[in-house]
């Protein structure tokens, strides 16, 4: 379409614009812009349009089994270190106390890595604070496999736990914001990436031992979990789209009113969470050694272990179902009753048959204590802070596990018996309800008062 300028009589310094089927315009071409301003509507950012994120929808579910994959893969350094533990201790020469100081760097790396890379996401987003992770975590893992010497090999573990720690509470909190109706089910089955790592991950390492020795077996972990979660992130990213860093923008408000400061509550939370793993690793650490002082052999203990955390994923699942019907504070409170109920069985009953059979339940009481805190997190606090508040709850209660696990050896060492650990067991697991009973009277007081 052609059009053309023209001059008209009594009409000085003014251009005439024709162009078919349009009407003539009058322009004056010295101050054109007041005059096209109404004509033109340049309010519409025509840069770049996505479409709106709607939560608890088909595209969040998908989002949700990424990420379970993503956290799957990432917990390998929990696990690791355990199967590897007596070839790294017989090719260095070293006694069992100083390779287990790998466990320890990596348990204490992720801890601190909650913080951090909790932080990183509610600051950059998840993507960002997983992509670090991988990172550290593949050149972990190739550093572990080429180590001349120990203190190498414990050093870099706690890289390795540091890394794996994106792949836990950050997840947790990340898929709290793609679920409104479904959040707890959601954050449940978030968490479970790290059960199923451990149910998967073990076996494949000590395959991959007897195969190629420890050494490859650590440098092909690096290799392979830093391509394959890459392209799981890849994936992520592009079912989250471009259009924001952070999907906590336009999650839903807090929904719970507790009266207190979201560093006092943080602090509680934290104080319960240390109380309740404590408890919790009683039977998780002591389990084997405990069969074997029975003398029904490690074996026994070992498949315990397994038959806890294989229910753990179911109870992870369950009690994200109930917290999306309670909420997160009454869901944690039967998980409390319920770990302590089953810590008192310990006391009663040590036949093999009945080991068994309490171990399954305590498995499918305690997997869900953990999640409750970051469904409370989610629905007491501001989304903005998510990330960094529910990694410094998970910090406290990895630090609870490790305590737990190595005062429960001292107790068994000054008395000789495991009855006066269970008891301490129990003890903590009081604490653990006794707070949350607080914040449950808390919560109908605010909603009476209102």
């Amino acid at each position: 379409m052609r059009g053309f300028l023209s001059s008209a009589p009594g009409a000085a310094g003014l251009w005439r614009i024709c162009m078919p089927n349009i009407a003539a315009l009058w322009v004056d071409p010295r101050s054109p812009a007041d005059q096209f301003g109404y004509a033109v509507d340049t309010t519409v950012d025509v840069t770049r349009h996505s479409q709106p994120f709607i939560p608890d929808s088909r595209r969040a579910w998908i989002r949700l089994a990424v990420a379970v994959l993503i956290g799957s893969l990432g917990s390998v350094g929990m696990w690791s270190v355990v199967v590897a533990l007596p070839a790294v201790q017989s090719e260095f020469g070293v006694a069992r106390g100083t390779a287990s100081l790998a466990f320890t760097l990596v348990m204490l790396g992720f801890g601190i890595g909650q913080v951090v890379t909790g932080k990183i996401s509610d600051r950059y987003g998840i993507v960002a604070a997983i992509g670090v992770g991988i990172g550290i975590l593949g050149l972990g893992y190739i550093g572990a496999g080429v180590s001349s010497v120990i203190w190498q090999f414990i050093l870099v573990h706690f890289l390795i736990g540091l890394s794996s720690a994106a792949t836990f509470g950050p997840l947790m909190a990340e898929a709290s914001h793609w679920f409104d109706r479904y959040r707890g089910l959601a954050v449940a089955i978030a968490a479970s990436g790290n059960y199923i790592g451990g149910t998967i991950w073990p076996p494949v390492i000590s395959w991959g031992m007897q195969s190629a020795g420890w050494r490859s077996t650590h440098i092909g972990i690096g290799i392979f979990t830093a391509v394959a979660m890459t392209l799981a992130l890849i994936v992520l990213r592009l079912l989250m789209g471009s259009g924001t860093r952070r999907s906590h923008v336009d999650a839903a408000p807090p929904r719970v009113d507790l009266g207190l400061s979201t560093n006092a509550l943080t602090a509680i939370l934290s104080l319960a969470s240390i109380a309740c793993c404590v408890a919790m690793s009683m039977p998780q650490v002591h389990i084997v050694a405990y069969c074997g002082d029975l003398g029904y052999g490690v074996a026994r203990g070992a498949q315990m272990l397994s038959l806890m955390l294989g229910f753990g994923i179911i109870s992870r699942i369950g009690s994200g179902f109930l917290a999306d019907r309670i909420g997160g504070v009454r869901t944690l409170l039967i998980g409390s009753i319920a770990q302590g109920s089953a810590l008192l069985m310990y006391l009663f009953f040590d036949g093999l048959t009945s080991l068994y059979v309490i171990s399954a339940l305590f498995g499918l009481f305690q997997g869900g204590i953990v999640p409750s805190y970051a469904i409370i997190v989610r629905e007491a606090m501001p989304a903005r802070e998510a990330g960094t508040r529910i990694g410094i709850v998970i910090f406290a209660s990895v630090f609870g596990m490790s305590f737990g696990g190595w005062v429960s050896g001292v107790i068994f060492d000054a008395t000789g018996s495991y009855s006066a650990a269970f008891l301490n067991g129990l003890a903590w697991n009081a604490l653990n309800m006794t707070i949350v009973v607080g914040l449950l009277l808390r919560a109908r007081q605010r909603l009476a008062m209102a």
